[in-house]
C-alpha cells in the first residue's frame, strides 16, 4: 500500500495520470478500470495530453466503467457514457467497441448485472482501476452497509446521494432513484487500485481510511485488503 500526500488537485491528477500511463507503456492491451465524478476530471486531461504528447496510445485498452444510472438515455448529457465521451473517449484513439458501461436501459437489469461482471473476467480482468472516495466512505454506488462480498449490482440511491449528484441535472427530480454499480468484491477483483482524493470535504473520509478499521459501515475501509493499492491524497489547507 502506498500513501502519496499531494498539494494541489492538479498534482494529484498529474501523479494519478503517471501510474496509468506506465501501466499502458508496460502493457498496452490493458484493461483499464475507470470512474466518473469531480474528482477524475484533471485525471483524464492528464491522460488526453498523455496521448497527445504520444506517451501512451489507446487503441490496444479496454476500459470498463465503475456505474452507470438506470432508466436516463446513455446519450443523455447527465449519463456517465456522456461523461466519458466528454473528457475522455472522444479525445483518444480506444475504439468505441473496447470501452464499456453497465447498461442502465438493459431490458433484465439483474442480467446485466452478472452480463457485465462475466465481460469484465472475460477481458482478464481489470489491470488497473481508478476510483475516488464519497464523504461516507462509499465507493462507486456503494454506499455504507454494502456487503464486501457483493458484485455489480442494482443499487438504490440515497437521498444525500440524489443531493450531490443534482448539480448535473436540471432539477433535483431528474436524478435517477437506481444505479448500476460494480460491487465491492468487483473491485477487489482489480490487479492494482488507484483512489484518489483531494479537498477539504475529503479530509476525514481519508483520515478514517487512514485509521485502519474495516467495516462495511465505511466501504472503502476493504481497500486496506488490497495487495496493490495507492492512496494519492490532499487538500487545500
Amino acid at each position: 500500500m502506498k500513501w502519496m500526500k499531494v498539494s494541489s488537485y492538479e498534482e494529484m491528477s498529474k501523479v494519478a495520470c503517471s501510474i496509468f500511463v506506465k501501466q499502458l507503456q508496460y502493457k498496452p492491451n490493458s484493461v483499464l478500470g475507470f470512474a466518473t465524478g469531480g474528482s477524475p476530471v484533471g485525471f483524464y486531461k492528464e491522460m488526453v495530453k498523455s496521448y497527445q504528447e504520444g506517451e501512451i496510445s489507446l487503441d490496444q485498452v479496454r476500459s470498463f466503467n465503475l456505474d452507470e444510472y438506470i432508466g436516463i438515455p446513455f446519450n443523455s448529457p447527465a449519463s456517465y457514457y456522456s461523461y466519458m465521451v466528454e473528457n475522455l473517449f472522444r479525445h483518444v484513439n480506444i475504439p468505441k467497441e473496447s470501452y464499456h458501461l453497465p447498461d442502465g436501459n438493459a431490458i433484465d437489469l439483474k442480467e446485466e448485472c452478472l452480463r457485465y461482471d462475466k465481460s469484465i473476467e472475460e477481458a482478464g480482468g481489470i489491470d488497473i482501476q481508478l476510483l475516488g472516495i464519497g464523504v461516507n466512505g462509499h465507493i462507486a454506488f456503494n454506499e455504507p452497509g454494502t456487503s464486501f462480498e457483493s458484485l455489480t449490482n442494482i443499487v438504490n440511491l440515497t437521498e444525500s446521494t440524489r443531493i450531490e449528484n443534482a448539480r448535473y441535472f436540471e432539477s433535483l427530480e431528474d436524478v435517477p432513484t437506481q444505479a448500476i454499480t460494480m460491487g465491492i468484491q468487483s473491485i477487489m477483483n482489480a490487479k492494482e487500485i488507484v483512489l484518489i482524493a483531494f479537498g477539504d470535504k475529503k479530509v476525514n473520509s481519508i483520515k478514517q481510511l487512514r485509521g485502519g478499521k474495516i467495516t462495511e459501515d465505511f466501504p472503502a475501509s476493504q481497500l486496506l485488503k488490497h495487495p496493490n493499492l495507492t492512496v494519492i491524497y490532499g487538500s487545500e489547507g
